[in-house]
């Protein structure tokens, strides 16, 4: 397919990150003449304020900039990858902008749909957003798909309730975390125990929950359990003034933190009484732990 005026393509939104207004300037224009249906959000001058956008945005592509003041794109990519609020299915599509040559950005490309050179080439370009519309395209389809799939077993199995955990809301509108029927809250979670027996653990007693592939470590000051049950699953079953979602795949009770300690890039830990180990916190939920 040729982008061009004529074809608009299909509508997708981006963020673009170049320090050199010039150089943010030309790629705007010229992805305005490749593929019109694109619609820039914010253009950032430098790695932390794409992060920003990007988490603040969520645009369905990101052209990230090498060498930029403080963050670098690479970096800025981590951040984003990491403090992501959702699935990883729904992460922007990364184009990495940079002045190597070519056998310098070929790591870039695995980590990456595309990376383009500077100067601009404007054939590279349109191939570039031929790339990104069809992995765009792959991804609506697949999601599409899985919803019709969802919906389908939510209507089979919505009579046949998991014995002591309440279901959670499937139907749009519903409440989110925390602010549903207290009826509807979890109380008790049944887990494993020794010789095939089930046992129940109160949800007072859990320190924290971590996601863990299709599975949710579940930790108590006793130990360690897995349940087979997602996090989005979970967070409308839980009281969100006691339960805090600290990064995409981690919540805590928050009356078990014994403290928050910030390091000196701003990275900020938790100390949990009765847990070991330490909960990284992400840069969306940092907020929670500014004193007064």
């Amino acid at each position: 397919m040729t982008l061009g005026t004529h074809d608009p393509g299909p509508e997708a939104t981006a963020v673009i990150a170049e320090d050199e207004p010039l150089l943010a300037e030309h790629l705007r224009h010229e992805l305005g003449r490749v593929w019109p249906a694109l619609r820039v959000l914010r253009t950032c001058g430098d790695g932390a304020g794409a992060v920003a956008a990007v988490l603040d945005l969520r645009p369905d592509l990101v052209f990230l900039d090498i060498r930029m003041p403080g963050m670098d794109g690479l970096q800025a990519a981590e951040s984003i990858a990491e403090d992501w609020p959702g699935p990883d299915a729904g992460l922007p599509l990364l184009v990495f902008v940079t002045a190597y040559e070519q056998h310098a950005v070929e790591a870039f490309d695995r980590a990456a749909i595309d990376y383009l050179l500077k100067p601009l080439d404007a054939l590279r370009l349109q191939r570039c957003c031929e790339r990104a519309q069809a992995r765009l395209a792959q991804r609506r389809s697949a999601a599409a798909d899985a919803s019709e799939t969802l919906d389908r077993l939510r209507a089979l199995l919505a009579p046949a309730l998991t014995p002591g955990i309440a279901q959670a809301p499937t139907t749009p509108g519903e409440p989110p975390h925390g602010t549903g029927d207290v009826a509807q809250r979890l109380h008790l979670i049944p887990v494993a125990g020794p010789g095939g027996a089930i046992r129940l653990v109160p949800v007072e007693d859990v320190l924290f929950f971590e996601a863990a592939d299709k599975y949710l470590r579940v930790i108590t000051a006793e130990g360690e359990h897995l349940i087979r049950m997602s996090l989005r699953q979970l967070l409308p079953q839980l009281d969100s003034m006691r339960f805090w979602q600290v990064h995409r795949g981690t919540v805590v009770r928050a009356d078990a933190i014994a403290r928050a300690v910030r390091d000196d890039t701003g990275k900020v830990t938790l100390e949990l009484r009765g847990a070991r180990e330490r909960i990284p916190v992400s840069r969306v939920y940092a907020h929670r732990f500014r004193p007064w």
